[in-house]
């Protein structure tokens, strides 16, 4: 089933993802971890305002619960992944944690913005962690020092491009 009203739906979401987002990547960044009170905190932004957002008909009550199986998808998925140590505990949880908010008409969509939200993410740190006012401004910082890379800045940027582009095209 399909959103109602998506652009609306989007825009419910994104100040809140946006603000956790923000405390993701920079937890990640300077210390190589994601909190699991942000992990919770967006399965709480999901739960509550998406039920709000059933409530005001913006979402369909059966759209909003079937998106509780991308979360349970997407978790399995991110163990595997972490088992065959492809990324971090922290990174797969808060990936889990983000799955309810992306239709599942819209993973195409969401593939290529993540996708161009990794390479940016990725070359503007590598960027970053060589300037050395940069480095001044935010003194050790683990990702600074550390070979592996801050997912969590990647996966922010994705949840947050996705849903300012769905509620300005209402995809």
């Amino acid at each position: 089933m399909m959103s109602v009203q998506p652009a609306l739906l989007g825009l419910m979401f994104l100040p809140f993802a946006a603000v956790i987002s923000v405390w993701v990547a920079i937890s990640d960044m300077s210390r190589m971890k994601i909190p699991n009170k942000a992990v919770m905190a967006l399965f709480g932004v999901y739960a509550v305002v998406g039920l709000a957002a059933v409530a005001m008909s913006v979402i369909t009550l059966p759209d909003y619960l079937w998106r509780y199986v991308h979360l349970a998808v997407i978790l399995l998925v991110g163990f595997v992944m972490n088992a065959a140590g492809l990324l971090g505990a922290g990174d797969a949880k808060f990936a889990a944690a983000m799955a309810p908010f992306v239709a599942l008409g819209d993973l195409s969509v969401f593939a290529f913005i993540f996708a161009a939200a990794i390479l940016g993410g990725f070359v503007l740190h590598r960027i970053a962690k060589r300037v050395s006012f940069v480095r001044a401004a935010v003194p050790g910082w683990e990702s600074w020092e550390r070979d592996d890379f801050p997912m969590g800045l990647c996966l922010g940027i994705g949840l947050v491009a996705y849903l300012a582009f769905v509620a300005l095209t209402g995809v």
